[in-house]
């Protein structure tokens, strides 16, 4: 079972995320307070009014009363909405503000989380946590704050008309709260475990909705249903524990007002007939005690929400606490073609599991290296430690003679450019594509690099141009292949590693790249992984890697050459077969 999340924490996010909207909570504030005040004030009216009528005054003075208590209430009511809209204002600016920090910290994470996290889950983590707190930023201050404000004023009120009464009732409040107090918190773990059966159900479903092809190919269908109803039988579980432990609260609040207009009553009765008050204050005690009733009923209703926002506020701060291992480093990059030089490189994705063992090799400036080996051999691995997806458990990468541990990640990840045959496309224009979203690159500068490319005349067969809106399954392999050597231009990186780029691709479509191929790699140190025997020949340096070691290095030629080289075997045999 889940922790009980500290009221510390609660504080902090507060604090945290309306603290860079100070002037909006303090016009919540100045609300809030107005709001309370005409709260009370009424009943001290109908106090008057009832006082005054008994005592037999007159017709002009009742009005006054009366037109003095409709304008309080018109403006309670006028000062209520501005409020609840400026709550609502000041919630979801702190939401989206939280959301942005979130989504950010997340695409920082190591590549080892994400990989553990399925995309439903992390939906669900930055948008679904992050909505039932918008409540708690909103609601929370307006409700919960404000009628504990009104709580105390109604107390004092009550002891200014007869102390007797606003001891007993004080008395009555402070148990009250600590008995609901002591509810919530047992009942937060219940949420928290609720929430997190909502996030495992949606990526459950995001998995299993992204591969139905393959699920309804396979005759899979049928397990897929039974899995979906555990999961659905798991959360129907979970959450009606949570709502047990919640209906728990308006049980118990219902037998305390039961009970706070019992001693209302009671104690209204006895002093009125002892003659130790009027029959106004008889209703200043009644209608206190309805009044006792509302902010008792919100605080709990917000308390329910609290909880909610409790199980949220703990799992989105126990995302927060995560820290990626890949932080940024003081120097800068050299620029130009970049010297790659491994040393001793291990590397595992697990402990005691490792992928890489006691890599070395070094790639001259301006110079091409084909990185061959059987799938699973850490080809792919080391693409991805140059990048700093990962670090090393043992050894160094250099690039231009600096350690990429002491090179910020931006700077990294421009001045390394890596293409995959796993192609990203985003459902926008194939200008957004191409930039990611950067409006700063000019349209001009987009066809240049295409026309560098080769490029130029497939984007005039689209029908709209740069502005042809395009998605994940609306281009082919080729040309979805062809948007990532154009992205990779515009870093203008000194180091390219093109990772099976092209394994994926028709013969035609595979002529059409060799021209972008080589524009990329004009200029700038390229490592190439590849299956093809075509790919490589363009490379100066072979490194096969076996079971995460090197195999065989050296220059191309020379391996080529040499008949009892593993390189010149699989020229002979035929490198797809040998490799695949």
């Amino acid at each position: 079972m889940a922790v009980s999340i500290p009221y510390r924490q609660h504080r902090e996010f507060l604090v945290t995320y309306l603290r860079p909207q100070l002037p909006r909570v303090a016009l919540l504030t100045v609300l809030l307070f107005t709001g309370i005040g005409l709260q009370l004030l009424t009943p001290q009216i109908v106090r008057r009014f009832i006082d005054a009528a008994r005592a037999g005054a007159a017709v002009e003075a009742l009005a006054r009363l009366a037109f003095a208590y409709l304008a309080v209430a018109v403006a309670g009511q006028i000062i209520s909405v501005l409020s609840v809209y400026s709550g609502e204002n000041v919630g979801w600016t702190a939401t989206n503000t939280l959301r942005e920090a979130l989504a950010l910290h997340c695409l920082r994470l190591d590549l080892s989380f994400h990989n553990a996290k399925t995309p439903g889950e992390m939906i669900e983590r930055v948008d679904g946590d992050v909505t039932q707190l918008s409540s708690f930023f909103s609601q929370f201050v307006i409700r919960v704050v404000g009628n504990a404000v009104l709580l105390v004023g109604i107390l004092v009120l009550l002891y200014r008309a007869d102390w007797h009464v606003g001891l007993a009732y004080a008395g009555f409040t402070i148990g009250a709260l600590l008995i609901l107090r002591w509810l919530i918190a047992s009942a937060v773990p219940y949420w928290r475990d609720a929430r997190q059966t909502s996030a495992v159900l949606l990526g459950f479903l995001e998995e299993r909705l992204s591969g139905t092809e393959d699920i309804r190919s396979s005759g899979a269908v049928p397990y897929v249903m039974r899995r979906l109803y555990e999961v659905l039988r798991t959360q129907l579980e979970k959450s009606r524990r949570a709502w047990l432990r919640g209906s728990m609260l308006w049980a118990t609040t219902a037998g305390l007002l039961a009970l706070a207009n019992a001693l209302a009553f009671g104690m209204g009765a006895y002093l009125l007939h002892r003659g130790v008050i009027t029959l106004g204050t008889v209703y200043l005690f009644f209608h206190y005690t309805e009044m006792l009733r509302r902010p008792l009923e919100q605080i709990t209703r917000q308390m329910q929400e609290l909880q909610r926002a409790g199980a949220s506020i703990g799992r989105v701060g126990d995302l927060l606490a995560l820290q990626p291992t890949a932080t940024d480093g003081p120097r800068s990059l050299p620029a130009g073609a970049l010297e790659v030089q491994v040393d001793h490189l291990s590397f595992g994705y697990d402990e005691g599991d490792p992928v890489l063992e006691d890599i070395s090799l070094r790639v001259a400036q301006g110079r091409v290296l084909g990185l061959l080996g059987r799938t699973g051999s850490g080809k792919t691995t080391i693409g991805r430690l140059m990048v700093r997806f990962y670090d090393p458990t043992a050894g160094a990468i250099r690039l231009g003679g600096t350690d990429i541990r002491d090179v910020p990640l931006t700077e990294l990840r421009n001045r390394v450019g890596l293409v995959t045959q796993d192609v990203q496309l985003f459902h926008a224009s194939v200008r957004d594509n191409l930039t990611f979203f950067d409006r700063g690159i000019a349209d001009a500068r987009i066809m240049a690099v295409l026309g560098e490319l080769g490029l130029a005349d497939w984007i005039e067969t689209l029908p709209r141009g740069l502005d042809t809106p395009i998605g994940p399954h609306v281009l082919s392999a080729g040309e979805a292949q062809l948007l990532a050597f154009a992205r990779v231009f515009f870093k203008d990186p000194g180091l390219v590693i093109l990772d099976e780029a092209s394994s994926r691709l028709d013969p035609a479509t595979e002529q059409l790249l060799e021209r972008s191929v080589n524009a990329l790699r004009r200029g700038r140190t390229a490592i190439i992984i590849a299956h093809r025997l075509a790919t490589v020949q363009r490379a100066d340096e072979i490194m096969i890697l076996d079971a995460g070691r090197v195999a065989e290095a050296g220059p191309r030629a020379a391996l080529a050459a040499d008949p009892t080289s593993r390189f010149a075997s699989l020229l002979r045999t035929g490198l797809e077969e040998v490799l695949a």
